[in-house]
This record gives C-alpha cells, sequence and structure tokens, in this order.
C-alpha cells in the first residue's frame, strides 16, 4: 500500500521493522490527551487523611451540642421543665391537703380558702374540718374517701372558729352551762355537722383555731348560708365582743353581723327573748349576760379562788 504525500508511515524499530499497528494508535491517542495542569503536582507524598472512626457506644454517649442551639433543643425542654414546675404548683397551691391548723402558713390568710367536710361540732362557734381541696373533681366523695372513725381522724383535721360571732358557753372544766348553749350546739350541729363548708380563713387564734367566716349550701335552691350570721339572726350567738384582735373579714361583714344581731334583739328571737322587765313591764330590766361577760365574770372567780384558768 502507497503512502500519501501529507502521510506518513508507521513508525519502526530499531532493527528496521515496523511496529504493530495497535502500538501506534496507542502511542497516537496518547498524544492527544489533555496536558497536565502544571500547578497541580502530578502526585503528593503526605499521607492521606483517614476518617476516624466511632464505635456504637462512644456514638451513644457524644454530645451533640449544636443540637441544643436550635429552637427545638431548647424550646421543647423548656416548655416541659416549665409544665412540671407549673403542675406542682398547682397541686402545692390549690391540691395539697392540709392536716391540720399547724400546716396553714401565714400566706395563707386572707388569700385563701378550705373546702372541706365537717366532721365534729364542739361548741356553738367551733368545729373541726376535714380539709378535702378539689373537692368532688378531685375525686372526694367517689373515689377518696372521707374518714369516719375518731381514730382515723385523729391529728388530720382542722379546729376552726366562726369569725365575728360568740356562741352561749358551754359546761366544760366545772363551769356551769350559759342560757341557750345547748341550743347554739343543737343547732350547729343540724346545720352543717356532715355537710360540705368553704372557709375564708383569717388568723389563727391562742388556742391554735383558725378563726374563719364559713358558708355552707342549703337547699332547695343551694344558696350559700353564712354560718355565723345564721347564729346571730336565730338569737344563738352575739357580735364578738374584744377590745383588740376581732376579725369579721371587713367593715362590711362587721357591719352586716351588727345589724343581725339588733334586728333578732327587735324580734327577741333566741337569747333576746329571755330579757324580762320590772314588775308589770315596769322598772328596770334583767340584763342579758353575753358570752363575753359570762367568760369575764368566770375568770374573776377563779382568780379569787385561786384556780388555774383553763382555756
Amino acid at each position: 500500500m502507497g503512502w500519501g504525500l501529507w502521510s506518513s508511515p508507521p513508525p519502526t524499530s530499531g532493527n528496521g521493522d515496523r511496529t504493530s499497528d495497535a502500538s501506534w494508535s496507542t502511542a497516537s491517542r496518547s498524544t492527544t490527551q489533555a496536558p497536565l495542569d502544571p500547578l497541580e503536582p502530578a502526585f503528593s507524598s503526605a499521607p492521606a487523611k483517614k476518617k476516624k472512626t466511632i464505635s456504637w457506644n462512644e456514638s451513644l454517649n457524644r454530645e451533640d451540642w449544636e443540637y441544643y442551639k436550635t429552637p427545638r433543643g431548647y424550646i421543647l425542654p423548656g416548655l416541659t421543665v416549665g409544665l412540671a414546675v407549673g403542675i406542682w404548683v398547682f397541686w402545692r397551691s390549690y391540691l395539697r391537703r392540709l392536716k391540720g391548723a399547724g400546716h396553714i402558713t401565714p400566706g395563707y390568710f386572707h388569700k385563701r380558702s378550705l373546702f372541706g367536710k365537717v366532721t365534729s361540732v364542739g361548741d356553738g362557734d367551733g368545729f373541726h374540718l376535714f380539709h378535702t381541696p378539689g373537692g368532688r373533681l378531685a375525686g372526694w366523695g367517689w373515689l377518696r374517701r372521707v374518714p369516719t372513725d375518731r381514730k382515723q381522724l385523729k391529728d388530720r383535721t382542722i379546729s376552726i372558729r366562726l369569725a365575728g360571732v360568740d356562741a352561749p358557753e358551754g359546761a366544760h372544766f366545772g363551769r356551769p352551762a350559759q342560757p341557750f348553749s345547748a341550743e347554739a350546739l343543737e343547732f350547729l350541729q343540724n346545720y352543717i355537722l356532715g355537710k360540705r363548708v368553704r372557709a375564708y380563713i383569717y388568723k389563727r387564734d391562742q388556742y391554735e383555731r383558725i378563726v374563719a367566716t364559713v358558708f355552707v349550701r342549703k337547699p332547695p335552691f343551694f344558696l350559700r348560708k353564712d354560718v355565723g350570721k345564721e347564729l346571730l339572726n336565730r338569737g344563738l350567738a352575739t357580735v364578738y365582743e374584744s377590745k383588740t384582735g376581732a376579725e369579721f373579714g371587713g367593715p362590711a361583714m362587721e357591719q352586716s353581723y351588727k345589724t343581725a344581731e339588733a334586728v333578732a334583739k327587735k324580734k327577741k328571737k333566741g337569747m333576746w327573748g329571755v330579757e324580762k322587765a320590772g314588775f308589770f313591764g315596769f322598772g328596770k330590766k334583767d340584763a342579758l349576760e353575753t358570752p363575753r361577760a359570762y367568760k369575764e365574770r368566770i375568770k374573776k372567780m377563779e382568780t379569787v379562788k385561786g384556780i388555774p384558768v383553763k382555756k
């Protein structure tokens, strides 16, 4: 085969033999490859960086701090902690049961009320309350039972003293009973014993009783009734008399109590009906001895006789 004018013959070997077509085509292809980048070294003497492998246990213990920098990392935990704290505060403030007067801190007075069941009535103006916070919504009465046995109730009730009223004194510590003390006690037992009441608490008295205005709901419309005021309306108590420390729950409540007492006096209800005039309606009336006057008289008698004054 002849070669053209512009063609070059295939290269020959050193001994004059021509190389194979395959060798020639390979050489020609190599001359057409792109030239190497002069700035890029043909090879690197630096050892290749190996990726550090982490075991499964190590990966579990690693802290991904970048996660906590994202909204998802701090908003959700913050909401969870806030919810837990809120539930604890709500339980402590409204659902924690108070076992006795000693568990009531001064911060409760004039700010909080106690809801519970009356377990016993000691006299005409005092009773014991089993605290049932949350009422039926918290399960009291159908899921949680109020004890009825005296042993079970021991040291688990709160002694309540009705605010703003003073009922006739019963026979205590060898002292004689006042007129209408039995009637006042009987009324209070029939009115609130075994009932659920709400007590708005004001202070702790010298006998560790909680002074409170107490309300109970009565049929047929289950309107709230002020227990202390009901005693005044029936002439079974007087407005509390004290030089200092009398608690009514505010000036409006005090005036309301005084008005109720004045109406009972006018209608000669209860103890006010025993006041008698002199002969044929003339002369000096026999003054009623109020519970406060009775206690002061007994105290003087016991002091003169050398008898220790008992609470």
